[in-house]
């Protein structure tokens, strides 16, 4: 199904990566993305290979998941439309953290590191209303892993 624009808009700014964006910067950044689609069991990205960019996911699921050092596999979380991932290699520039794989058929839109250095270059308050967007996000997500942690040490107590 072909996505119009104001459909578009209302879905994006729905999500916590452009949550704030004027039109003008979200039209800017929207001119940005790439869609790209991935069928059942289709690796998006591989803990450990290079990253240069970050996904929105329009529609579909993935499971996140890390290696450990046995070699075993285990599982981090589920992603639906509205999450994004993969934007750590965007403020790091390390390799991949995890592996996402499809477990529906999905659709992502993609940003590259490129692309949103165009974005700081051509609207610098955009810019830092995404990076506030995601450092938000980072802070959720380690309050979540906190608190797991915390309910595995309660638990290993019992």
């Amino acid at each position: 199904m072909l996505v119009t624009s104001p459909d578009l808009k209302a879905f994006l700014l729905a999500t916590p990566f452009f949550g704030g964006l004027s039109d003008e910067s979200l039209d800017l950044l929207i001119a940005m993305l790439v869609e790209r689609d991935f069928e059942v069991g289709a690796t998006v990205v591989a803990e450990g290979e290079p990253g240069r960019s970050m996904f929105i996911v329009k529609s579909g699921r993935l499971a996140v998941s890390k290696r450990t050092h046995a070699g075993g596999v285990i599982p981090i979380s589920r992603l639906e439309p509205g999450d994004f991932f993969g934007e750590m290699t965007l403020i790091e520039m390390q390799n991949r953290s995890a592996t996402v794989v499809a477990e529906a058929p999905t659709v992502l839109y993609e940003l590259t590191a490129q692309k949103l250095y165009a974005c700081y270059k051509a609207d610098i308050h955009a810019y830092v209303i995404v990076l506030q967007n995601v450092n938000r996000e980072l802070c959720r997500r380690l309050r979540r892993a906190d608190d797991r942690f915390a309910a595995l040490q309660v638990n290993g107590d019992d």
